[in-house]
């Protein structure tokens, strides 16, 4: 039996080989070869962290908590890790606790983009539609603080696209993503307001064929592709009350979609500068 122990940091388990000490990350059921990536230390952040109680929140929802975001100041740079706890809890965001993010828009052939709809587990935003995957990279994965191409960003999506989806991952390369720019927002969760959003959100645009979805049900309970004609249907659904959709997701697709959206063929032309960052 080569494996000699399993420490669990967080929701990272890590496997040491007995004759090469070789050890690979597993996060969110992800495995990860430590040529690429290691691990930072972990830190204590808020005194907040350890007073907010979650209360009827789903088990693995509360566990996730523990993750740790990077903390960014007001022009992307990273300051240090924040635990998604710390960062999601509003009386922090409204001391200006802000954080890195991504958000994902996955094309198929015929040019329909693939919508979720959040899973009711999830402790903010639960059962709102949104775009295909919307998540964080971590500070304790040294690839996804990479700046250089947003490169960072790309790992973390191909990770979060394997869990929240169930992406296989060789069917997603990270050369797949396009980075198109950032949004920098803040958002309440108007169901448990003491939870919300503060990023800079980086955007990555895929389109691609064969894609197996395998959806994890406590983080997505539906997903469905959909044409222009049907996104603007579901926000006029949103306006009358009969759908739910996230703050980010609007602001993206109002303000930016449609043209990266008619032309997916020829992207680079629209891509901005990464110091460029939209203010909503």
């Amino acid at each position: 039996m080569f494996i000699n122990k399993i420490k669990i940091i967080n929701s990272i388990n890590i496997v040491k080989n007995q004759s090469s000490f070789q050890s690979c990350k597993i996060i969110n059921n992800c495995s990860y070869n430590n040529n690429n990536i290691f691990k930072r230390e972990m830190t204590t952040n808020s005194n907040q962290d350890n007073i907010i109680e979650f209360k009827g929140h789903n088990e693995i929802q509360i566990q996730l908590m523990k993750e740790e975001c990077i903390v960014v100041d007001n022009d992307d740079k990273p300051i240090r890790p924040g635990s998604k706890k710390e960062t999601h809890l509003m009386v922090n965001i409204n001391n200006g606790l802000l954080h890195r993010a991504f958000s994902i828009f996955l094309f198929n052939g015929e040019g329909k983009l693939l919508l979720q709809q959040r899973a009711l587990e999830k402790i903010t935003f639960p059962g709102y539609w949104t775009n295909t995957v919307c998540s964080h990279p971590l500070w304790i994965v040294d690839s996804e603080l990479k700046e250089e191409n947003a490169q960072g960003v790309k790992i973390a999506a191909k990770r979060k696209l394997n869990h929240e989806l169930g992406v296989p991952l060789d069917q997603v390369d990270t050369n797949d993503f396009t980075f198109m720019t950032k949004i920098h927002y803040k958002s309440e969760s108007k169901e448990d307001p003491q939870w919300g959003e503060h990023e800079i959100d980086h955007i990555l645009i895929m389109q691609k064929d064969g894609i197996t979805i395998n959806a994890e049900p406590n983080e997505v309970m539906d997903y469905k592709y959909v044409s222009q004609e049907e996104l603007d249907q579901l926000f006029k659904d949103e306006d009358e009350g009969k759908v739910k959709v996230t703050p980010w997701f609007r602001l993206i697709a109002l303000n930016h979609l449609k043209p990266w959206w008619n032309n997916l063929n020829n992207l680079k032309p629209l891509v901005e500068p990464t110091n460029t960052i939209h203010r909503y």
